[in-house]
């Protein structure tokens, strides 16, 4: 799965999360970008995300994601393995 076809299919999971289809989510997105991202929507993000993929993250990997660039770095990773 190429990086822009990963990145489509993020957006559309942050477009269910937040029920906003206007959200246009980059490599660079942080939660302070996104309004409404805040720690329960950020469990409910990831959990969609792994859902989605069918991955699951660690601790670790959760806790050191610092924008959405990480995290489609981890779930390309994943769908190597």
């Amino acid at each position: 799965m190429s990086r822009e076809t990963l990145l489509k299919a993020v957006n559309e999971v942050f477009w269910d999360v937040f029920d906003d289809e206007s959200l246009d989510i980059r490599e660079e997105t942080t939660a302070a970008d996104v309004n409404g991202w805040d720690s329960l929507r950020h469990i409910t993000l990831i959990e969609n995300i792994e859902d989605r993929f069918d991955i699951r993250f660690t601790m670790l990997e959760v806790n050191g994601m610092k924008n959405v660039g990480e995290m489609l770095d981890i779930i390309a990773e994943r769908a190597r393995e």
